[in-house]
């Protein structure tokens, strides 16, 4: 078998191992991660958001939206590049470039190409957490393909792809602002849009399965050594460095907000260990190879008390949070942490780092450079403000021209997966699935088919129960 000169073994299988890494935090990560956490109605529904929307984003992806992101600036847009297709086996077999940016990697554009899809549908899984509960699945299977086209592609580009953020010096190592502040700020002005679960549902939406939920934690904090790993385009040092400073930070973070639900709470909550690995993870993100072991721990403290704070006090009380109905808090985990770590960079981002990742910044506050700070919120603001504006125009859109409801229907919202899907998320006795009246849960007892209640509440007597809520009470 011939192989080409440009081509390194090495480096071509760390990049799919990594890319294949960050596909699994959301198939099965975030699917059985968000099955676990929402309450057993929602489960189905939940996980088939993700699952949807990982197969929707790979066909846009290489149909037109992967060149739109890392392909040849179109025209004189400096934010966007040229929208086309990538399915070729030319395309697929010839080396990995990004032509605007300048950037050659050592294995094929296959490779790149995969790569860079498990990000962008990591993202829009993500920003899913914020519509569990009541989003019109039609309108998701809308939404994703035309968020990716017309926000995520900019923002890529912009930063990634060798648009004008990248040019001017802001830092993005591997997705804190392109991926978590745009999921976040999307997730949030979203939820705006669709509106709040029912009244009786945000009020009580405990998990159905805690340990499932540890499970999909476990393997989106394992994942994230493929995705702050990969992003060197090398089995190179700096990758290690990326990957070690990724699991510091992360562990810190857990500390910390564990220690403030004792201190606030009086309890240790496992789901908020989870939200202190999640935003350990986030703030880490967009500095995990520029950064030294030290800065690494100052960031996991600051994921790990800044979105806490936001999540347990700010949230609780600013109006704004109380009527948007932010289902799993992506705003505070993933635009608070990102914005967070990509400030941080401004501040701890190295010489040594920024070098060995190829860049030509000289470093950030530590180094002298106090210009970095400024770029860094630069950066925030862009991403913030495209995805405020992007995200509302794609709902108007929806909602207003295709006249597609974002939200479910009153029957939907009051029954779950079985009037949205047809399914349920568990089966009893003989493997039946319930069969679900309200939220009453008649199932199976004896062979013959004899139905039971259990642990149901009868259907709702008043039509309080099905208006939706105004805010959190």
């Amino acid at each position: 078998m011939s192989t080409t000169s440009w081509l390194d073994t090495g480096d071509n299988a760390w990049q799919l191992t990594a890319g294949s890494l960050v596909g699994l935090q959301s198939i099965p990560g975030l699917v059985v991660l968000y099955a676990g956490i929402v309450k057993r109605k929602w489960a189905i529904n939940s996980a088939f958001m993700a699952f949807y929307a990982f197969a929707a984003v790979l066909i846009c992806w290489v149909v037109w939206a992967y060149k739109m992101a890392f392909g040849n600036q179109w025209g004189s847009a400096p934010f966007v590049g040229t929208p086309g297709p990538i399915i070729s086996m030319g395309d697929e077999l010839k080396q990995a470039v990004l032509p605007t940016s300048g950037i050659t990697a050592n294995f094929p554009m296959s490779t790149m190409v995969y790569f860079q899809f498990v990000f962008a549908a990591i993202t829009v899984v993500i920003m899913a957490g914020a519509f569990l509960g009541r989003m019109n699945f039609t309108a998701w299977m809308i939404f994703v393909p035309l968020w990716i086209t017309f926000s995520y592609t900019v923002g890529a580009f912009s930063l990634w792809g060798g648009g004008f953020l990248a040019t001017r010096g802001v830092i993005d190592y591997s997705g804190g602002y392109v991926i978590h502040v745009s999921a976040g700020t999307a997730g949030f002005v979203g939820a705006a849009w669709i509106g709040p679960r029912l009244l009786k549902d945000r009020d009580d939406f405990q998990p159905n399965n805690v340990l499932l939920t540890l499970v999909g934690a476990g393997i989106l904090w394992t994942g994230w050594n493929g995705f702050n790993g990969g992003d060197p385009y090398a089995a190179s040092a700096d990758a290690g460095a990326a990957v070690l400073n990724t699991n510091i930070a992360t562990a810190m973070s857990i500390l910390v907000w564990t220690m403030l639900d004792i201190i606030f709470f009086k309890k240790p909550a496992v789901i908020g260990a989870v939200q202190g690995m999640i935003t350990g993870l986030v703030a880490i993100t967009p500095a995990a190879g520029v950064v030294a072991g030290w800065g690494a721990i100052v960031i996991g403290v600051l994921s790990g008390s800044i979105p806490w704070l936001s999540m347990n006090i700010i949230g609780k009380k600013v109006w704004l949070f109380q009527y948007v109905d932010d289902t799993l808090g992506v705003y505070h985990t993933h635009t608070v942490a990102g914005v967070t770590g990509g400030m941080m960079v401004g501040v701890f981002a190295t010489a040594d780092g920024c070098a060995a990742f190829g860049l030509t910044s000289p470093g950030g506050a530590i180094e002298g450079n106090w210009k970095q700070v400024w770029l860094q919120l630069v950066g925030a603001l862009f991403i913030f403000g495209l995805n405020i504006f992007m995200t509302s125009v794609i709902m108007a859109f929806i909602k207003y021209v295709l006249r597609i409801p974002l939200r479910m229907s009153e029957e939907m919202l009051l029954i779950g997966d079985d009037a949205v899907h047809g399914e349920d998320a568990y089966a009893f006795g003989d493997g039946r699935r319930s069969i679900l009246h309200g939220d009453t849960e008649r199932v199976p007892v004896s062979g013959d088919g004899e139905l039971g209640v259990i642990q149901g509440v009868a259907p709702p007597s008043s039509d309080r129960e099905l208006e939706p809520a105004e805010s959190a009470k």
